[in-house]
């Protein structure tokens, strides 16, 4: 099936940038936020993303203003009635989830595949809230998704073979590289970087090293982009923790159990970069 018109669902970090990306490769984009408020804040991050691309000389001018002409915000789940593909980009909560698909559901055409953009939940528990169980994916994006070139389509047992073919074209077609994995929790990159990650917080937590000569072990002996606690700070402490909580949940398996230090991190409002603290102090 050819995509032709894209929607996207939450227009927050992972939702604007998945906006952008579509838009950039030449699709009409509907985005859609839960008020105004949200939806300028998700629109003005995209045009901040499209300047820093220019300044960089990525695009042109002309193509800014091309990819924001093809950028249609709203707050109304009825302006995805034209859409071809729906990526559902809210935050990690199933039920929420559910609901959202219930409604895409009632509100795309009959051949609209819904997809979602979870890093951790089940797709098929998603899938059953719609009458087209058939027509639903999981398609993860990695954040920042303009720079990222990794897409994890997510095939449950019920996906048909024409939309995890349509999702795999369509990612070609955004310039990413998708790979197929079963409908586990965590996919394929969470169930062995969180493994990864936890096991980071504990030592930590026990007081193996600072976390600064942590981090330089990681990046300077082991040649990492950047030290594991910087990259917990950067995903966010709170999305580490659900992720965690959802995998251990589902999994059962002691080594997803989120460490104590986590917990009380997230409790105590310390996130990461984007509250200006985490396990490093960004302000």
């Amino acid at each position: 099936m050819e995509i032709k018109r894209v929607g996207v669902v939450g227009c927050g970090l992972m939702g604007s940038g998945i906006a952008e990306v579509c838009a950039r490769s030449g699709y009409p984009v509907v985005v859609s936020e839960i008020n105004q408020e949200l939806l300028n804040k998700g629109m003005a991050a995209i045009k901040s993303s499209l300047d820093r691309a220019v300044k960089r000389e990525k695009i042109t001018e002309q193509d800014r203003e091309a990819t924001l002409g093809r950028l249609q915000g709203t707050i109304k789940m009825e302006d995805f009635k034209d859409c071809d593909l729906v990526i559902e980009a809210a935050i990690e909560n199933l039920e929420l989830k559910k609901k959202i698909f219930a409604e895409l559901d009632r509100v795309c055409p009959r051949h609209t595949i819904l997809a979602s953009n979870t890093s951790c939940l089940s797709i098929l528990d998603m899938a059953m809230a719609t009458k087209r169980p058939a027509q639903v994916v999981g398609m993860h994006f990695f954040n920042p998704v303009p720079v990222m070139r990794l897409v994890e389509i997510v095939s449950t047992i019920l996906s048909s073979d024409e939309a995890i073919d349509t999702a795999r074209t369509f990612s070609q077609s955004i310039d990413k590289e998708s790979v197929l994995c079963k409908d586990t929790p965590g996919f394929i990159a969470n169930r062995l970087s969180m493994a990864y990650l936890i096991y980071v917080i504990r030592c930590y937590e026990q007081g193996l090293a600072t976390k600064e000569d942590i981090d330089k072990t990681m990046r300077l002996g082991l040649n990492h982009p950047m030290g594991p606690l910087e990259l917990v700070d950067f995903i966010g402490l709170d999305t580490v923790y659900y992720i965690l909580s959802a995998m251990h949940e589902e999994l059962k398996d002691p080594l997803f159990a989120p460490p104590t230090l986590l917990k009380k991190m997230v409790t105590a409002g310390h996130l990461g970069r984007k509250t200006g603290k985490g396990f490093y102090d960004y302000k």
